[in-house]
């Protein structure tokens, strides 16, 4: 199922797509890098949440993001969230990485959901929930911004932590992502084993396994 854009008033961030119904936003961080894993999280808000700051993780700053969390978990109905590893990331492709992480995220919700709101136009379905795709979910539906903050903030706390392995790399700048800086330390000195393999066959990357 799928959300159309036209459906919903710009620049409003909506509380839920079916009122009555317990829904999970989905959302993940990390699709784009060179390094780290995906980390993707599912989160189910009260129907009555109400917060002026929050929005798609990429338009928050990174102090607004981290003020977020702990209000985001503690008002949250359930939270979780799921991580696929580089090599998890190198054997089935990004794409299907990134859907893995929000199936573990899922699985680990202490509430069943009815519907999952999942961010973006793809996802392998999660057994007995209906789900629905919202292009830029993230910045229409709280509850995926809310999975948008978390996914990232984790995601973050890790690429920090391994960037005191590695600090050539600049991972705590970059998180990962490729910099220029980071392309350049690659080609000097070569990978390390928390990078992904696979990261230039862009073509096998979104391949998806069904």
């Amino acid at each position: 199922m799928y959300f159309r854009q036209g459906q919903m008033k710009k620049n409003k961030l909506h509380h839920y797509l079916q009122k009555g119904r317990l829904e999970a936003g989905c959302d993940e961080a990390g699709r784009g890098c060179l390094a780290g894993p995906v980390f993707a999280a599912a989160v189910i808000l009260p129907e009555n949440f109400e917060n002026d700051l929050l929005n798609d993780s990429k338009k928050l700053t990174e102090k607004q993001r981290y003020s977020l969390r702990p209000i985001i978990e503690r008002e949250a109905l359930a939270f979780a969230v799921g991580i696929v590893d580089n090599h998890e990331i190198d054997r089935i492709n990004i794409l299907n990485a990134s859907f893995l992480a929000m199936h573990r995220a899922i699985d680990h919700l202490n509430v069943k959901p009815e519907n999952l709101l999942i961010d973006g136009n793809r996802f392998k379905a999660y057994p007995h929930i209906r789900h629905t795709c919202i292009v830029k979910g993230d910045c229409k539906f709280l509850s995926i911004a809310a999975a948008s903050v978390l996914a990232k903030t984790y995601r973050d706390d890790y690429m920090n932590m391994i960037h005191q392995e590695f600090p050539m790399f600049g991972w705590k700048q970059n998180k990962g992502y490729p910099t220029r800086h980071h392309r350049k330390v690659i080609l000097e000195i070569g990978i390390t084993p928390y990078h992904r393999k696979t990261f230039a066959n862009l073509g096998d990357q979104l391949r998806l396994d069904l």
